[in-house]
């Protein structure tokens, strides 16, 4: 069993939930539920780590450490 981190954002435009596994080049997915968009997650991880053994493809030996924060911008 391996665990990896996901960011987890709220896509109001498209009102879809979207992941992103920085340790896996940002691989990507999304759902309509929290919920969903884990689930499709736990699929596109076990996709990607399945294929990059098929190709003799070594995946990063740790997980990235994400942080969120945030910064001040002024506009004129």
């Amino acid at each position: 069993m391996s665990r990896y981190n996901v960011i987890l954002t709220w896509d109001d435009q498209e009102q879809l939930w979207v992941t992103y596994v920085p340790s896996l080049n940002w691989l990507s997915t999304y759902g309509e539920s929290r919920e969903e968009a884990l689930e499709m997650t736990r699929e596109a991880v076990t996709g990607y780590i399945e294929a990059a053994q098929q190709e003799g493809i070594d995946l990063p030996s740790g997980d990235v450490t994400a942080e969120v924060t945030s910064v001040d911008v002024s506009v004129a």
